[in-house]
């Protein structure tokens, strides 16, 4: 059976959840690829699981059996043919764009083809000439896959040159129903698939969690402990803070265990070490920087919904003609306060002082509805 003739199994691709529309787009592709593809969607969306699966199908010599031994290394990240790039700074550089200009001019070392994944492309935005010049034109051998949270401006026309699979955040019915699935009860499934926030990675390693919930409580109790008192703001600040790093606890049990499975695959394959060991960790540690930061970003998110919450109650209670709860000019505060939030949530990125940044906002908040 030829690789244009045959057709990917549906297991291949069975750790791609809640993407029929991608997984069915990719299926198709694989029959008959083009130069270049990207993979478009936010962080736990499936990009990362659906290109391994996807390499697998475009490696395999029965276009994506998933039995045979070429998926299985391609599905661990073992495959000579199938490499995964990956950025060694906060984003990818020129060198690091240039320097796929020599993988994608190898010939490949087993497979017809190989397949070259680059990750974090929304991060090029510097070396988006030298990545344009990349994946215009490489060799009939060579199959491009970028994956990128989103496409900004400055990549538009590096995203013109693929064929754009889009991959939205997975809908919170089918997160909850995939922890359902997973043995989780209903209500505790529904709670953890709201805080992922279409994540299914992040879901997962909160449905592990057994201080989600408590933390979840720590946030929305902090506009009633707020008194205006710079103490106040610095203890809670280090609450907030000392919560985010026991959320971290799961994800790096995770990748211990990871790195064990990859060393037992690397083992039965003949291997002397796990191939790319290093990038591997390096991976693990902005996957784990990455993940405090959403952990944050998602405490802001329930600390605007608190004072949304508080906003709406007191709309509606001068509606109804009952004393407002607080003081008059309070409602205005509220509104104010979810801003202040929000521009917090937006600057997690560039502001390294993540201690500062929370007292600062959280004195404000103080002063502003306490």
């Amino acid at each position: 059976m030829t690789v244009e003739n045959a057709v990917p199994v549906a297991g291949l691709f069975a750790g791609v959840v809640g993407q029929p529309a991608a997984v069915a787009a990719l299926r198709a592709a694989a029959r008959h690829p083009v130069h270049a593809y990207l993979f478009s969607g936010p962080a736990g969306s499936g990009t990362r699981v659906a290109a391994r699966a996807f390499a697998a199908a475009l490696l395999c010599p029965r276009g994506g059996c998933g039995e045979c031994e070429t998926c299985r290394r391609t599905l661990a990240g073992i495959h000579p043919d199938f490499v995964m790039v990956e950025r060694t700074g906060a984003s990818l550089g020129v060198d690091e764009a240039r320097a796929l200009i020599g993988m994608a001019q190898r010939r490949p070392f087993e497979a017809a083809r190989q397949v070259l994944v680059v990750a974090d492309v929304h991060l090029a935005v510097r070396s988006a000439p030298a990545l344009l010049k990349t994946v215009e034109e490489p060799p009939p051998s060579t199959v491009f896959v970028l994956l990128a949270d989103d496409v900004p401006p400055e990549l538009v026309t590096v995203a013109s040159r693929c064929v754009e699979v889009a991959f939205p955040p997975i809908a919170t019915s089918v997160v909850t129903s995939w922890l359902v699935a997973r043995g989780m009860a209903a209500p505790e499934a529904a709670l953890v698939a709201e805080g992922a926030a279409g994540d299914l990675d992040r879901a997962q390693l909160l449905a592990e969690d057994p201080g989600f919930a408590a933390r979840l409580e720590l946030w929305r109790s902090v506009p009633a402990l707020l008194d205006g008192h710079g103490a106040t703001a610095g203890r809670l600040a280090r609450e907030l803070l000392g919560a985010a790093d026991a959320a971290l606890e799961p994800l790096k049990a995770s990748h211990v265990q990871q790195m064990q499975s990859l060393s037992e695959d690397a083992e039965a394959l003949g291997e002397r070490a796990v191939p790319g060991r290093k990038d591997v960790t390096d991976r693990q540690h902005r996957e784990e920087r990455r993940f405090r930061t959403d952990e944050l970003r998602a405490g802001f998110g329930v600390l605007a919904r608190a004072y949304r919450d508080r906003l709406v109650e007191t709309v509606s209670d001068g509606a109804r003609g009952r004393p407002a709860p607080v003081r008059p000019e309070t409602g205005r505060g509220y509104e104010v306060a979810i801003g202040l939030i929000t521009e917090a949530a937006q600057s997690l990125e560039r502001n390294p002082n993540e201690t500062l940044l929370l007292e600062s906002l959280l004195v404000r908040l103080g002063n502003l509805v306490g």
